[in-house]
């Protein structure tokens, strides 16, 4: 084998080599991929397509919770700053939250959900749920239970 286990003139793949590659695969890469498109897709037909799962998450949250600092938002949606800051001037853009400068801190940047963007929210939210369902039909009522609190664990573990 020459430093890329490419196989070299009368030597073969090993049967070790071949195996971690199937393992590779098969693994969580390809299945986390795969279903990222597929949520995607459902996204797109059953959703809204001018509006993504990271900006619904942050409607939601702002819908639920009311004005927080951006910081928070983005902590609580699970969004780098890079990702953050863009994404809310895009909703602020549409009309979807408004950003104003913090009275006692004025680094600090509150983000407060509009009237139009609590609507949009409000409205889109059974058709998320639909897309999850969809996703998890497949899974008896306990396997989703599993599935999902082991998603959380593995995302949980994988932050720490």
């Amino acid at each position: 084998m020459n430093g890329n286990d490419t196989p070299t003139e009368g030597m073969s793949v090993t049967s070790g080599t071949s195996a971690t590659i199937h393992a590779a695969l098969d693994g969580l890469g390809p299945l986390a991929r795969q279903l990222g498109q597929i949520h995607t897709r459902l996204w797109h037909e059953q959703v809204h397509q001018d509006l993504t799962g990271p900006q619904f998450t942050a409607l939601g949250l702002l819908r639920t919770h009311g004005p927080m600092d951006q910081g928070t938002l983005g902590a609580l949606a699970s969004l780098d700053k890079s990702t953050a800051a863009p994404m809310l001037e895009r909703l602020k853009r549409r009309g979807l939250v408004a950003i104003t400068k913090d009275d006692k801190d004025r680094r600090r940047k509150l983000v407060t959900i509009t009237d139009e963007g609590r609507e949009l929210a409000t409205a889109l939210a059974p058709a998320v749920v639909a897309v999850s369902e969809e996703i998890l039909a497949h899974f008896n009522p306990v396997e989703r239970d599993q599935f999902l609190s082991l998603m959380r664990r593995a995302v949980e573990g994988a932050q720490q």
